[in-house]
């Protein structure tokens, strides 16, 4: 049989504890939810809604095309050029998607005869842009800026070092300042993926990068998407003009994908002007973090301390992280269940993320649930 295969792989998931199922959400979910990625709560806020109906009812359903053709409308722009200037860049181009952003940025700025420099715990999406691009890829240590120097010091023509800023499973930073060090001894540019940090890090939630001082650097290119701290969906890069120029002749994802529909552009357009005129959700969604770790670990679990707002905790095995996970969902919380093959290092986890608009009763309630539940 043609894809009898495919359920050899499905009896060896299942025997493995690791099948996947999809489980759609109400409208109106009772659960308080520390899964999903809306840091700043905005993802039902009355004027990113609005800004989503406003678009959809001037500019339609679709964006009806790519953006080379029919795709792009006044929206785009707009977003583009308040995006790059609220992060600090010269320019930004957005996609569809933060993965289609990811994998255009990798792939058109690593041609053939390149050198690829990627953490170990890059997300997939820039796992996947390494793997579709025409130059050779060296996996280096996670957060390593000497293992950097070292895979750089053998590259014979260009050369980028790519790295997620905030890590997406513990939550962790990488040492950004120190991996821009290491690109320019060598004269690499460094393509960096804010996905958690934009909205969450630096001065009023302007992302990581302009945290660590490389906002607006000429080799340094960012990459972020717009379906975390400001509600809505879809990616953009940011970086110098003549960079985002070429990813419009030359990123696959770009030329040959339909444009980001114009609601979901209306939606983040109004949640980065939201988060302009109210910049304390950036340090409220840290200190949610930060007070879910100290409190989880004072209750004895095996926490990550969080540079930004996702926390992770550690389960003894993938069926108990599950079964935590269902456990948890029963008394009233959503959590994120993290296990292999999504994990590098094999260890399973729940993944809870904070939100600038939790209370402390909230948090309480929501750490009370995971100790309760512990398997």
């Amino acid at each position: 049989m043609a894809f009898g295969w495919i359920d050899e792989h499905a009896s060896a998931r299942r025997r493995a504890g690791l099948v996947r199922t999809l489980r759609p959400r109400p409208a109106d979910s009772p659960l308080l939810d520390l899964a999903s990625n809306d840091y700043l709560g905005l993802a039902r806020h009355s004027e990113i809604i609005e800004g989503a109906a406003e678009a959809a009812r001037r500019w339609g359903g679709g964006a009806t095309g790519s953006r080379l053709v029919t795709g792009t409308t006044e929206l785009h722009g707009e977003l583009e050029r308040e995006l790059a200037d609220f992060c600090g860049f010269e320019a930004a181009l957005v996609f569809s998607s933060g993965y289609a952003a990811n994998l255009a940025a990798v792939t058109a700025l690593a041609p053939h005869g390149s050198l690829i420099v990627s953490d170990a715990g890059n997300h997939a999406s820039l796992i996947d842009g390494c793997r579709l691009a025409r130059g050779t890829t060296q996996v280096v240590a996670h957060a390593d800026p000497d293992a950097v120097r070292k895979a750089l010091s053998t590259a014979k023509g260009p050369a980028i070092t790519v790295s997620d800023t905030v890590f997406s499973v513990d939550g962790d930073a990488a040492p950004l300042a120190e991996l821009a060090a290491a690109c320019r001894e060598y004269g690499a540019g460094l393509v960096v993926d804010d996905a958690h940090g934009l909205g969450v890090l630096g001065d009023g939630g302007r992302g990581a990068p302009h945290a660590a001082g490389l906002a607006g650097a000429p080799d340094v290119v960012v990459t972020v998407t717009l379906s975390k701290s400001l509600g809505s969906q879809g990616g953009a890069v940011l970086g110098p003009a003549h960079v985002i120029d070429h990813l419009v002749n030359a990123a696959r994802t770009f030329i040959f994908d339909t444009g980001l529909a114009p609601a979901a552009t209306g939606a983040a357009l109004a949640a980065l002007r939201l988060l302009r005129r109210e910049p304390e959700r950036a340090a409220r969604a840290r200190e949610v973090a930060r007070a879910l770790h100290t409190r989880l670990t004072a209750s004895g679990h095996e926490a990550v301390r969080p540079d930004a707002a996702v926390v992770s905790v550690r389960a003894p095995s993938p069926d108990q992280a599950v079964r935590w996970t269902a456990d948890c969902r029963s008394a009233g919380l959503a959590v994120g269940c993290f296990r292999p093959p999504s994990v590098p290092d094999g260890v399973s986890r729940l993944r809870l993320t904070a939100r600038a608009d939790l209370t402390e009763g909230q948090i309480d309630r929501a750490v009370g649930i995971i100790g309760d539940t512990r398997p």
